[in-house]
């Protein structure tokens, strides 16, 4: 598991966020499909099929918040990933993050 950084425990945002993950820690779909940061997470969301989607994310896990905390350290938003029901929800709550990321920074 990774260590919590300070920044998460503060509800602050950290630029880290927007950069790819080393190659070791990349989320690999269902589909083959790899990704390596936020943007890429987004984009993927967007056209991935259903059947890609509820391999990862279902009522008893959902690997997309599991990667965004773990892997990029944002447990704020990878919560919002748990409660979402869909590919769209999940992309929508991605592309937000990513606009007040860019916007910060």
């Amino acid at each position: 598991m990774a260590t919590v950084r300070k920044e998460i425990i503060k509800g602050k945002l950290d630029k880290s966020w927007l950069d790819d993950v080393p190659e070791d820690k990349v989320f690999w779909c269902h589909d083959g499909g790899v990704v390596k940061n936020l943007e890429e997470l987004f984009n993927a969301l967007r056209k991935m099929s259903g059947d890609t989607y509820h391999y990862h994310a279902s009522r008893k896990k959902n690997d997309f918040s599991s990667w965004i905390r773990d892997v990029i350290g944002d447990a704020a938003l990878a919560g919002e990933l748990v409660k979402t029901a869909t590919k769209t929800a999940a992309a929508h709550k991605v592309e937000m993050r990513l606009h007040s990321l860019q916007a910060s920074f």
